[in-house]
């Protein structure tokens, strides 16, 4: 991640209260960050909610491990993916506007995809946006195989969320 031109995109796997997926872009010099609670899916045209959580620094791009009990994100973060990303124009301006498509070159999610804002509801607290794979040559046919089952272990160790949670009991 030490090229300028370069934008990291990674996906962490986190079994917190709630198993979900934290989907995370690089803008700026941060980690833009939404948990997506059913994790992204590779078929083309269906959405997934992605709910706005805090940004996270770029030295978290690569964690995983168990995040201690009391502490924010408390729970075991596994790496399922990794690579770089390139927005179509002004990532800035397109989060502001509410709709970002991007190509992810990763390991496991590549192509073309869409971040798009959804209109907020009465006491709402957080941001919601769906995540939607393009129809493109990466793109799957409904039926097909759910790449979270397919393809479930850590891109940076091999191992599984229970792995690096006995690891540390």
């Amino acid at each position: 991640m030490s090229d300028p031109g370069i934008l990291a995109y990674r996906v962490q796997k986190h079994a917190a209260r709630r198993l979900h997926y934290d989907f995370r872009l690089q803008v700026g010099g941060v980690l833009k960050s939404w948990a997506v609670a059913r994790g992204p899916s590779l078929v083309a045209g269906e959405r997934r909610l992605a709910v706005a959580v805090e940004d996270h620094g770029l030295d978290y791009a690569d964690y995983e491990g168990v995040i201690a009990p009391g502490q924010y994100g408390a729970g075991t973060v596994l790496l399922w993916d990794r690579g770089t990303w390139e927005p179509e124009g002004d990532p800035d301006a397109a989060l502001a506007s509410g709709s970002l498509a991007f190509t992810l070159h990763g390991q496991k999610l590549t192509g073309r995809w869409r971040l798009m804002r959804m209109r907020p509801k009465p006491r709402e607290r957080q941001v919601s946006w769906l995540l939607v794979k393009s129809h493109d040559g990466a793109a799957r046919a409904a039926g097909e195989p759910d790449i979270l089952e397919e393809a479930p272990r850590s891109v940076l160790t091999g191992r599984t969320v229970e792995d690096i949670a006995a690891a540390v009991a």
